[in-house]
């Protein structure tokens, strides 16, 4: 695995760990920005192949 595609994965992990975190919290806000990111980074790795495994 190259490390575009370590990180990739890493913030993935990263973010989804983060939104969940807003979410239990109820912070709104923090989980729209989270999710955008998350969204962005999901685009980001289907643009260079990248497979995301569902969790």
């Amino acid at each position: 695995m190259d490390a575009f595609t370590a990180g990739l994965l890493h913030r993935i992990h990263t973010t989804q760990s983060d939104l969940s975190r807003a979410r239990a919290t109820g912070d709104d806000f923090l989980a729209e920005v989270e999710q955008a990111e998350l969204d962005d980074l999901h685009r980001l790795a289907a643009e260079h192949g990248v497979r995301v495994n569902a969790a």
